[in-house]
């Protein structure tokens, strides 16, 4: 997996402004996403699994062959962030959770340190699905495919 020092920039044909990759098959990332999703009045955010053709082509340029991001992905306006960075400029874009962006003073890897141990322990702490979790009809709208 490449190691990303700042943000990579990767091109956004479909120019979406602010997309979250994440791990479809994991209970806390899906669950984070529904959170993410009923509290994004302004419709910031859309999403697609990291299991998605979508990902896949948008992580090409960024990642080395066969070792493809296992965190959350945060593409804005072409940057992308991941991590601890991804997930906490996501809540704070979110409203009541502006503060979280005050976290980003820790040093990243201090962030990503703690981002670590709960990523390494999410299918055993939260659960893992058998299949991409899929959205109803009404959030459609939010993913990309």
């Amino acid at each position: 997996m490449k190691t990303f020092r700042k943000s990579s920039t990767i091109s956004n044909k479909n120019h979406l402004n602010s997309v979250v990759l994440f791990d479809g098959l994991c209970n806390l990332c899906s669950n984070s996403v529904q959170f993410v999703i009923k509290r994004d009045d302004n419709k910031i955010f859309k999403f697609a699994s990291l299991q998605s053709p979508f990902a896949e082509n948008a992580l090409r340029s960024v990642t080395t062959p066969g070792g493809g991001l296992k965190s959350i992905v945060l593409i804005e306006n072409g940057e992308v962030y991941t991590k601890s960075t991804a997930a906490l400029k996501v809540f704070s874009q979110l409203p009541g959770y502006k503060w979280m962006k005050s976290l980003l003073i820790f040093p990243r890897f201090i962030r990503d340190a703690v981002y670590d141990l709960i990523a390494r322990n999410r299918y055993s702490w939260f659960g893992k699905k058998d299949a991409c979790w899929i959205p109803t009809e009404e959030l459609k709208s939010r993913f990309i495919q």
